[in-house]
């Protein structure tokens, strides 16, 4: 028996949904941007996703996402793709987002499901063509039913595998088995969207992730996908449960993972700032778990 050789993932395979830093007054960190953005390629990330939930997409403004990516665009040079995060749930202010991204040096799009307004599925398949239509960078369709309200189905996801910008899929709709059936028959790129299906998408064919806690952890995140291409899977088994006690503490403890990952970030001395208002910050009590999760990881 015989098998095709796997192309390899369009924007890499270990992806950094990176913070937005801030000032201390709040406005866009540029200078720290960059250092974070430095660090967490030069720590193993193939690729940075910007502006998306952990980059606190729905409280910066359109300025401000071009903004992000020129910086983070000249930091990381061709070292790491930059995938931008475009999604809204206006088809035309997506589409604008989208031209502003290509314009500003994006790689790729990472487009949301259509959120709040929860359309039927041929009007979310007719977004994603819309935009994919408009833009001439490639897509990365984001599935997380548990924010926008709005599944993207496998039967419209296999359907939206046949456009030639939509080369991918963020998932994080905690349907394991869904993913598995539009992995076997697509081409699509499969990125574990939850930390904690890191490893297991990758074993039955995904591309890699797109994780928030890569932004604390990015050289023991990538080992893990390192172990098992080595073919070590014990190992990188081991290297996965490691790390299961801190993605817990910042993915499922109550708190959305921007807070947790800028109040690591900011104990850790690097480029962080506050979160922008509706969120708050985490409290000392959150702080000194998320740092005692860090620490013993560290530790081990």
């Amino acid at each position: 028996m015989t098998t095709a050789a796997i192309p390899a993932p369009p924007f890499g395979r270990a992806l950094c949904a990176m913070i937005t830093p801030f000032t201390e007054a709040g406005s866009l960190d540029l200078d720290g941007a960059q250092r974070l953005a430095d660090r967490l390629v030069d720590e193993g990330c193939d690729g940075l996703v910007l502006s998306g939930t952990t980059g606190e997409s729905p409280t910066t403004t359109d300025a401000e996402k071009s903004e992000l990516i020129r910086a983070v665009r000249e930091a990381v040079g061709d070292r790491a793709s930059v995938v931008a995060g475009v999604g809204t749930f206006d088809t035309r202010h997506t589409v604008e987002l989208a031209l502003a991204a290509e314009k500003a040096g994006a790689d790729g799009l990472l487009v949301v499901a259509p959120y709040y307004s929860r359309p039927p599925q041929d009007a979310v398949e007719a977004h994603f063509r819309e935009v994919a239509d408009a833009a001439g960078l490639p897509l990365v369709l984001y599935d997380i039913p548990g924010r926008t309200g709005t599944r993207v189905e496998p039967k419209t996801l296999i359907r939206l595998a046949e456009h030639p910008r939509i080369v991918a899929v963020k998932d994080c709709s905690y349907d394991f088995l869904a993913a598995q059936k539009v992995i076997a028959r697509t081409e699509l790129a499969y990125y574990a969207g939850c930390d904690e299906h890191n490893l297991a998408l990758y074993a039955v064919g995904g591309a890699g992730y797109v994780s928030t806690v890569a932004n604390v952890i990015p050289r023991h995140l990538r080992s893990v996908l390192d172990a098992f291409e080595a073919g070590d899977t014990p190992v990188s088994a081991r290297l996965q449960q490691r790390a299961t006690p801190l993605i817990e503490a910042m993915m499922a403890a109550g708190l959305p993972g921007a807070v947790t990952a800028k109040a690591l970030l900011s104990e850790l001395g690097l480029p962080a700032g506050p979160v922008r208002a509706p969120l708050r910050p985490a409290d000392r009590e959150a702080v000194d778990g998320l740092l005692a999760a860090y620490e013993a990881l560290a530790e081990d």
